[in-house]
């Protein structure tokens, strides 16, 4: 119980549920795992620092996709989106909902932009889902579920580098999996995400919620979606979004994409350069949070690096679990879902569990289906709920954009709730039949 990452996450968990900025919350949390190991402060404090510069490219794409999404809306091609929205959809909230978790979900597989299309599309239209009064609760359980559903269940994108790395580090271990088999063991966890999306949307969150609405460099009033018509502009804006998603693809570099848009919307003169200063100080208000709470979750994980904590935890979980199938695949998904609360990456837990889980799921007779459902499902729990992960922050920058939606009880508790306990209970069953 007294193991850093234990505590280290209760920190973080305690802390944000009591409404402590998160921020605050992962400085404690990298403390207090320096502290329980045994590391002098200052060393825990130099190690978290250095830790940073992990996500130091994702920190500064995320800036940029900010101000790149300002320029875009003062293009007002939003307005017209609003408008067609308003016209297509009408009152049909569950439509949108619908539509919102699959537009999400091509993120991950067709389009691989992941969270670069939230800060673009969702905050222009708060204003619609404030007339709808849409729970953006709902919205942030629908966003999630698209950046974490796909790559759990379809080999594509970012899904087949997730299937990838399991499939590679159960060989390295022992058990040679075929990596086309993965969506097979995925299966039965993924149905639970799905039944956890429609609790949400149809259940948890039907009901609507009050928001005021606030003017803001998004909104547009009812005249001006009425009288709104597509221009000029309103053209080059879209040269640059596509150019800025092709240069992306091309380079797969987000940074040297959204770099792309910014320079040629100042140079199509959509945005004058004049305004230059007033599109960075609105960019970085808007997702300079999301990029400093990545660097310091990466300072965070590199204090637990440095501990050797998480080895320890599942080491220890590992020989505790012998004889016990059931208990051993509850025990496993468990620690699985405390190291992605805590480092929030499920990309990076995978390593990490599967050098003790894959030779433990052997000796007990776990099939290479079951195991690898047991491994897969181990690395994703956590992503949904945790305060530090992209597939929370993403969803509350844009919900966020007028200051009426909290990153914790909006977005991490409600997609906690509903992503993690069905991927924990339908991934136990997962590896029990297959």
């Amino acid at each position: 119980m007294f193991n850093a990452v234990v505590v280290s996450v209760l920190v973080i968990v305690v802390l944000s549920l009591l409404r402590i900025n998160v921020i605050f919350a992962l400085i404690a949390a990298a403390v207090t795992a320096g502290l329980i190991a045994g590391l002098p402060l200052t060393e825990t404090v130099s190690t978290m620092i250095e830790g940073m510069s992990g996500q130091m490219e994702t920190a500064l794409s995320y800036v940029l996709l900010g101000m790149f999404a300002v320029m875009i809306a003062r293009s007002n091609i939003t307005a017209i989106l609003v408008k067609n929205l308003i016209r297509v959809l009408g009152g049909k909230r569950s439509i949108l909902l619908v539509t919102i978790a699959f537009v999400a979900s091509l993120s991950q597989n067709a389009i691989p932009v992941h969270i670069a299309f939230i800060p673009i599309l969702i905050p222009p239209l708060l204003g619609l889902f404030n007339r709808m009064k849409i729970d953006r609760r709902a919205v942030a359980s629908a966003l999630t579920f698209g950046l974490q559903a796909p790559y759990i269940m379809i080999p594509a994108g970012f899904g087949l580098i997730y299937h990838g790395i399991v499939a590679r580090e159960m060989a390295k271990n022992g058990m040679p999996v075929d990596v086309s088999l993965f969506p097979k063991a995925m299966l039965i966890p993924g149905i639970g995400m799905v039944l956890g999306l429609f609790v949400a949307l149809f259940i948890t969150y039907r009901k609507g919620r009050k928001y005021i609405n606030k003017e803001d460099m998004f909104a547009s009033s009812s005249k001006e979606e009425e009288n709104v018509s597509f221009t000029s502009r309103h053209m080059l804006t879209l040269v640059a979004i596509a150019s800025a998603l092709g240069v992306q693809l091309w380079t797969e570099s987000l940074v040297i994409g959204t770099l792309t848009g910014i320079l040629l919307m100042f140079a199509f003169r959509v945005v004058r350069w004049k305004d230059g200063d007033d599109v960075v100080q609105r960019g970085v208000a808007m997702m300079g949070f999301i990029a400093f709470v990545m660097l310091l979750a990466s300072g965070y994980a590199s204090v637990l690096q440095e501990t050797g904590a998480v080895k320890e935890l599942v080491s220890a979980s590992g020989d505790m679990l012998k004889s016990n199938q059931l208990l051993a695949a509850a025990m496993m998904l468990l620690v699985g879902l405390l190291i992605t609360m805590g480092i929030g990456s499920s990309f990076g837990t995978v390593p990490i569990i599967a050098a003790i889980y894959v030779p433990l799921c052997s000796e007990l007779g776990f099939s290479v289906l079951a195991t690898a459902a047991l491994v897969g499902t181990a690395g994703a729990l956590g992503d949904a709920g945790s305060p530090a992960s992209d597939s929370t922050l993403g969803p509350t920058s844009g919900l966020n954009a007028d200051g009426q939606h909290h990153h914790i009880w909006d977005t991490c508790v409600p997609t906690f709730l509903h992503y993690n306990i069905p991927l924990f209970v339908f991934g136990l069953i997962a590896a029990m039949i297959l």
